[in-house]
């Protein structure tokens, strides 16, 4: 296998580290976005049950925000639990903004590397082609192992590119579906955590404009 990547010459290097990188990240993220650590089982009532009874002191809240994805929305919405359900809702879309950005991390890189590996693969396929041509400049057709060189080098970079894209661009979009379906639960446990603190707020007295004074009115009272 050795012999086999040292053939395919230098292009063979930035496309090894970019496996390196690929599979980094792929580990990485297979243990960030386990279900149990972004989505704990059953946080979203204990935290209703914690609303319901008043347990809401700022070690509860630190905690819960510190604990997952999930709690830290959840947190966001406790901590201005006393405020009207916009200004509430706000805060949890401001929340889950970064939340999700947290949750996306370094998955640009793993789609950048899915995209330009075959690119890396084809650089590779043009040098060896080059290297193949420029060998028959030089001695002419009479030996083809030198052209069987260059063929090889060639062949093998574009297998190698490949070998690396096709997994890194599954797992990009597998990564990317997963955060999307945990954004979607995260989503319904916020919305019934926002029903549960504003189910008792009085709604917002309706603005009363004062009336404008008639013509006649003004003239009775110029009078």
């Amino acid at each position: 296998m050795l012999d086999i990547l040292m053939a395919g010459g230098w292009a063979m290097l930035p496309i090894l580290i970019c496996s390196a990188v690929a599979l980094a990240i792929v580990l990485e993220r297979c243990w960030t976005l386990r279900r149990s650590s972004v989505l704990p089982p059953g946080l979203g009532e204990e935290v209703r049950n914690w609303a319901r009874s008043g347990q809401l002191d700022p070690n509860h809240l630190n905690t819960l925000a510190n604990g997952s994805p999930l709690g830290e929305l959840l947190a966001s919405a406790l901590a201005v639990r006393n405020r009207p359900r916009e200004l509430i809702k706000e805060r949890i879309e401001d929340t889950g903004r970064h939340v999700v950005h947290r949750m996306e991390r370094y998955l640009n890189t793993l789609g950048t590397i899915a995209l330009i590996g075959p690119l890396l693969g084809l650089l590779g396929t043009v040098i060896g082609l080059i290297r193949m041509f420029m060998e028959v400049m030089r001695g002419g057709v009479g030996d083809p192992m030198k052209m069987a060189g260059g063929i090889g080098e060639a062949l093998i970079c574009t297998a190698t590119g490949l070998i690396v894209a096709i997994p890194a661009y599954v797992l990009h979009r597998y990564f990317r579906s997963k955060v999307a379906g945990y954004c979607v639960a995260m989503e319904k446990q916020a919305t019934e955590l926002l029903d549960e603190l504003t189910v008792n707020q009085p709604a917002p007295a309706p603005r009363t404009r004062a009336p404008r004074a008639t013509a006649a009115t003004t003239e009775s009272s110029a009078s």
